[in-house]
Formats: C-alpha cells, structure tokens, sequence
C-alpha cells in the first residue's frame, strides 16, 4: 500500500504540469490580454473585445508593444505594465550599478519569452506562491479564501444532501425493481434532471422570494429571526447572501436558522440535477449485486433480506458509487455554481473564476487551476484507498 501511494503522489506531478500547460496554451490564441483590458477601461470601451473589435484596433497578444501605436498611448506607461505583469523585464546597458528601472538612462523593457514565463510561473505554484491578482490589489490565496465559505456551503450542503436522499432512493428503487414505485420515481428524477439548475432555481426565486411571493403572515410572528419585510408581504426565503445584515446581533439559535434560511433555495437549486444520476447508478450497482450467487445462497441459508442487503450487498454495491464521489464533489464545490451564484447573489468561487476569466486575471486564473486541479488528484487518491476499508479484497500491491 505504500509503494502505491507513493507511485500515485508521484504521478500528480507530471498530471498537474500536463493540466497547467494545456490551459496556458490555449490562453495564449485568446485574444487580448490584462493589459489590452486597462486599455480599454481607460479609454471607456469598457471591455477588450469591444476595443478590438471596433475602430480599426489591432487585434495583439499580451507583450506586444506595437499595440500603443493605434490608440495613441504613451510607450513608457506601456512598459510599465509590461514589467509589472511580468510580460517583460527591464534590461540596462552594460555598466549600470543601480536596480533596474525603466526610468533609469540606459535601460528598457524586454518582452519575457512564454515558455520562461511559463517555468517561472509554475516555480512559483511549486512554492504555493501564486502571487497577487492585477485588478484586485490582494494575493490570490487571500481572494480564494474570502470567497470560500459560499463555495464551502453550496458544495457541501449539495453533496450531502445528494448522497443521503439518492442512496436510500436508489436502494428501495433496486429492492422494488419493475414496481409502480420504481416507475414514478424514475419519471420524477428524470424530469428533475431535465430541468436546467438556473430555470428552476428562477422559479424558486419567483414563487418563494420575490415580490409575488405567497403571504404567509404567521412566518413572521412564529420566527422573528427569519423576519423579512417587503411592502406587499413576508417573503419566505432571502433572496440574495449568506446571512442577513444583523446577523451578528443575533443570537446562536438566531444565526443558526438565518444561515440555514438563506442556504435552503440555492442548494436546493444545484442539488436537483445531481439526483438523477447517483439514484440510478445505485440502483444498477444495487440490482447487479442482488443477482449474484452468494446473495442468492445466503438467503437460501435463512438469511434475512434486511442483512443480506445491508450485511452482505452494500459493501460491494458501494464501491461504483463512491468511484463517482470525487468528480461530483469537485464539480459541484468549484465549477458548477457560477449561475445559481449569479442569481441569488452569492460571491463564491465559481464567479470568481469567471470574472478573472474574463479579465485575464492570469495570477487567479492559473493559481485556482493549479490549487483546485491539486485538490482533485488528492481526492481521488483518497477515494481509491477508501475501496480498501470498504471491500478488503481489494488491495493495489503488484502482483508476479
């Protein structure tokens, strides 16, 4: 077991660099860059598509100078960004004593070539040093973290709750399978999952927390800490944040319960997909086992069906759906909640991701690539050796 840990610590290497190269590839065809959006911000375009694609601007990579030319702005202010991004370096001539500066005689900025960009880069993520972003003025592990509690609830929450309600579900559908609670149940979880999460998380948003809401009047007066007033009536949930403004003046019953009642839509939102797929993959896993030999001799012996399905099926049933654990964790934590966020307000990590993306924001891009894509390898090294205190017949030593 620990030569194979071993090998699989070994391999995340290599994975990682795989991961981080494909992605910095494909940033360099896009076109403009963290500087080309300065540009346009400071020329009120407001966004560097708009500035390519209008006035007869040249379209340039990040590094090229030549793009002061067309809009009429100072090179040396240029440069400036240039080096502070470190798309270049400044270079004196020989016998300069001083530090390097661009306003020093003798001295100018010279593009870094990509691929030394790239290892100086990667250096630093080796370090877990992902430096500051360009627009937010703060380190990249201080961005994350403060955007992490609303990945952390939405993640978890999803998971949890898709685990505990599918598990269950997708036993009784395998225990009951061909019955009319295995068909209504399998019609019910497939028009949930055909349901897109933001087109029914806009339908929660205009039954339960917008200004039609429905008036239930005793909300308020039986739970004064969920009290939210509207001029037409009580709405029942929240619609936007984690907490509400008085949250610290409340007390631990208080904060518990505004917590729990600001969470209840956008889980419920990004959980409704995720019950269609581990309820029938169970169900498979569940109905494969229950036709076996050994199920089939032990409740020949006498066996009662609850420990035959629990006592003897589980164990090997849950190995398929625990393999899957992983991607859905990951998935849902990191990149699966950038609309539900969009919609009821929630500044997480998946719209973090998506406005540095589209500010080429490279220090927060790369840097939550680099730590989320670590995250998952290590997950998934956890997951395999969680088969062996699940199933004891499996082992990953090496066999002659």
């Amino acid at each position: 077991m620990g030569a194979y840990i071993l090998r699989r610590l070994l391999l995340v290497i290599p994975t990682l660099l795989g991961i981080m190269i494909i992605n910095f590839t494909l940033v360099q065809f896009v076109p403009g860059g963290p500087i080309e959006q300065i540009i346009a911000q400071m020329e009120g375009s407001g966004d560097v598509f708009e500035t390519i694609s209008g006035g007869g601007s040249e379209t340039v990579e990040s590094g090229d100078t030549s793009y002061a030319g067309a809009q009429g702005l100072p090179q040396e202010f240029l440069d400036e960004l240039q080096v502070e991004f470190n798309f270049a370096r400044v270079v004196c001539e020989d016998g300069f004593t001083g530090e390097p500066s661009l306003r020093a005689e003798g001295c100018a900025a010279v593009p870094v070539p990509t691929l030394e960009r790239f290892f100086m880069m990667m250096w630093d993520y080796m370090r877990f040093d992902f430096g500051d972003s360009y627009f937010r003025s703060v380190g990249v592990l201080e961005l994350v973290a403060e955007k992490l509690p609303v990945s952390i609830t939405l993640g978890l929450w999803s998971t949890l709750i898709a685990y505990l309600v599918s598990i269950p579900l997708g036993i009784r559908k395998a225990v009951r399978d061909g019955s009319s609670f295995d068909t209504w149940t399998s019609a019910a979880i497939i028009v949930g999952y055909a349901i897109p999460g933001f087109l029914f998380a806009i339908l929660l948003i205009v039954l339960f927390a917008s200004n039609n809401c429905f008036q239930i009047p005793w909300l308020a007066e039986r739970f004064p800490e969920l009290r939210n007033f509207n001029p037409t009536c009580h709405r029942i949930f929240p619609l936007r944040g984690l907490t509400s403004s008085n949250f610290e003046d409340l007390s631990a019953m208080g904060k518990a319960l505004d917590y729990l009642h600001h969470i209840v839509l956008p889980v419920l939102a990004l959980t409704i997909g995720a019950f269609a797929t581990l309820t029938l993959l169970t169900k498979n896993s569940f109905l494969e086992e229950i036709k076996k030999h050994y199920v089939i001799t032990a409740k020949a012996k006498g066996v009662s069906e609850r420990r035959v399905l629990y006592g003897h099926v589980f164990r090997n049933a849950m190995l398929i759906v625990i393999s899957g654990f992983p991607a859905l964790f990951i998935g849902v934590f990191f990149g699966g909640s950038l609309i539900i966020e969009t919609l009821f307000s929630l500044d997480g990590l998946g719209r973090l991701g998506f406005e540095a993306t589209l500010a080429r924001d490279y220090p927060v891009m790369f840097g939550t690539l680099f730590t989320f894509s670590l995250l998952g390898l290590v997950v998934g090294i956890i997951t395999d050796l969680t088969y062996v205190l699940i199933d004891p017949r499996i082992d990953f030593e090496r066999r002659d």
